[in-house]
């Protein structure tokens, strides 16, 4: 048996080489677990790649041409697609300050503290900048707190109105009606049926639970009523997967206290998310603190790709 020595000692410096690897897939785990949104848009993948700027064609939509007889040519659609970019602007960060990290090792839940904090620190983050967003759909200009092309949430036709009612705004609990409004201005914009979803704020769940639409099929489906509640998946209406929030945005009327959440019914097609660097991890010591310093990080980009394919729905908060 060799004798022990401070060159085989279990040191935190040497520990610490392994800790990265360990605190990593954690840390994944824990930032996909806790992503809404992020799951529900476009996703476009530019790993290990340069540049912070991505460009995206988009092609415009064609229409079916009637064949003449004979040998005549077809009619060749042009080309007239456009160009999108989403810039990599977005670079967050979590950091501590962990003394003796070699121990906290030795207790895991004190491990998974630090990892699922973390993964769920930077997955709001992401999901956040991503609801901003949606206040651009529509055509809008998106200034965190106007709304000018949401809807209230009782009929899903009324425009949002911020300085309505002295300066309160004039926001409504999600109604059946305005559900099936806001369901109909998809439609009417081609936007496909699928791969449509509802977010909301967890004060909109207690709207939809007085749903009889809501109630009746909240959880069936796959699975049926075995189904289970991940990623904040909630159940269906009319069709369309519901999701709770709690990055849903809050904002302020014109009075400045009369608080509000904007809501969304979208399509995948509506919103893009490019992530440049998924989530690292990183340890180093530092000996001035004798501690380690743990980061995590993500480098990504968001921006809109179809305006039409979303509707705010605004409600009180």
């Amino acid at each position: 048996m060799a004798a022990f020595s401070a060159a085989n000692a279990q040191t935190a410096a040497r520990q610490a080489a392994y800790i990265p690897e360990m605190w990593s897939d954690e840390i994944i785990g824990a930032f996909k677990a806790n992503l809404v949104v992020a799951n529900l848009v476009t996703k476009i993948m530019h790993n290990g790649k340069k540049g912070d700027k991505v460009h995206i064609p988009v092609q415009a939509r064609g229409s079916a041409s009637a064949k003449s007889a004979g040998n005549n040519a077809v009619t060749v659609i042009t080309d007239t697609a456009t160009d999108l970019s989403i810039d990599i602007d977005k670079h967050f960060e979590y950091s501590r300050l962990i003394e003796d990290i070699a121990a906290i090792q030795a207790i895991d839940s004190y491990r998974k503290f630090y990892t699922d904090d973390a993964g769920f620190a930077l997955a709001k983050q992401v999901d956040t900048n991503l609801h901003e967003l949606f206040e651009a759909l529509q055509g809008a200009t998106a200034d965190g707190s106007s709304y000018t092309a949401g809807v209230i949430g009782s009929d899903g036709t009324t425009a949002f109105n911020d300085g309505a009612n002295t300066n309160t705004g004039n926001g409504a609990a999600i109604a059946d009606a305005g559900l099936r409004k806001v369901i109909q201005t998809l439609d009417d914009a081609d936007v496909p049926l699928s791969d449509r979803y509802l977010v909301i704020a967890p004060v909109e769940k207690k709207s939809l639970m007085g749903l009889s639409r809501f109630t009746e099929q909240a959880f069936v489906g796959e699975g049926g009523p075995a189904n289970t509640i991940r990623n904040g998946h909630i159940g269906d209406v009319y069709g369309v997967p519901v999701y709770v929030s709690t990055n849903v945005v809050n904002f302020n009327a014109d009075d400045g206290s009369t608080a509000y959440r904007a809501n969304c019914l979208f399509h995948r097609s509506a919103i893009g998310y490019v992530e440049q660097m998924g989530v690292r991890s990183q340890t180093q010591y530092m000996q001035e603190y004798l501690s380690d310093l743990f980061t995590a990080d993500t480098i990504y980009g968001v921006g809109e790709l179809r305006n039409d394919a979303g509707v705010c729905i605004i409600s009180p908060a």
